[in-house]
């Protein structure tokens, strides 16, 4: 397991009861979490004192109760990296913290090249991977279905002075997009997917990852260059474990690169426990 480094805006605080307990700046979060099954040390919305807490309605979904007063929006930064958040639909606030590590692999990955790479973002959401890559000197494509998105990786993108030419953001589905840059015959040197475990398209169409990941990695494999420097594929699908899809990497690759395959956790406030926060599969290539 690989633990994200260098928080100081952000900190699991506290775990149990299905719930975690977080902080964003000075903003406490009480959110659900199903991979917490073991019990928390004290109450954690009576005794946390959370800003909001997001409840889980019987019928499906849920919604945010706040407690206090939360902001519209608010901030974080990781390293030179800043984040405009806010309290969004399923318990989201923008971010994934703990894809840090993911964030710091691939800046170092990238730092040391003397060319321009080319980075595919695909399922980019609010941009944290764009900015990391764009930090460094990439110019990246990001591309994500939801428009509110791509507007939100901008303004991220705006907060941490990476150019206007750094990134260029396209609205639309991945896998259509993918289709097209292969027929356009355009290539990258590095590809990130975040992909949902499910959903839905405009259309009615039904993504659920497991049925699609491997063919849809096996068409964006195609769009490499000559020189790749990583693919990473991350994955928040319970039951899908890292090493299937360091299988899918390599047989999609057909053995070229090294592919390592790991966990992602994030520190609490017990020295003990660690919390488990989706995995990854990153292929680096040899130079």
């Amino acid at each position: 397991m690989h633990i994200a480094p260098d928080w100081k805006d952000y900190e699991v605080i506290e775990t149990g009861g299905g719930m975690k307990l977080e902080r964003f700046g000075s903003v406490r979060l009480l959110r659900p979490d199903p991979q917490i099954i073991w019990d928390a040390p004290y109450d954690l919305e009576r005794e946390g004192a959370p800003d909001a807490v997001y409840r889980r309605s019987r019928s499906g979904g849920g919604g945010w109760e706040f407690l206090k007063r939360v902001p519209e929006e608010f901030s974080v930064a990781w390293r030179d990296m800043k984040f405009s958040l806010k309290l969004m639909g399923f318990k989201h606030t923008g971010i994934f913290p703990e894809q840090a590590y993911n964030w710091a692999r691939m800046r170092e990955l990238i730092k040391g090249e003397k060319r321009r790479i080319k980075v595919l973002n695909l399922f980019a959401y609010t941009g944290g991977a764009s900015v990391a890559a764009a930090a460094e000197g990439a110019f990246v494509t990001h591309v994500d279905a939801a428009k509110a998105m791509c507007e939100r990786a901008g303004k991220n993108a705006r907060m941490s002075g990476i150019p206007a030419d750094g990134i260029r953001y396209i609205v639309d589905d991945c896998i259509k997009f993918v289709e097209r840059e292969l027929r356009r015959g355009n290539r990258y040197d590095a590809v990130i997917m975040d992909p949902p475990s499910y959903g839905r398209g405009p259309r009615g169409e039904v993504w659920k990852l497991e049925d699609t990941v491997f063919d849809f990695v096996q068409k964006t494999v195609k769009l490499l260059s000559d020189e790749p420097l990583f693919f990473l594929i991350n994955s928040y699908t319970t039951g899908l474990q890292p090493s299937v899809m360091k299988n899918i990497a390599d047989i999609c690759l057909n053995g070229a690169g090294t592919t390592e395959a790991y966990e992602l956790g994030l520190p609490t406030g017990r020295r003990e426990v660690v919390l488990p926060s989706g995995a990854s599969a990153m292929t680096t290539f040899a130079k």
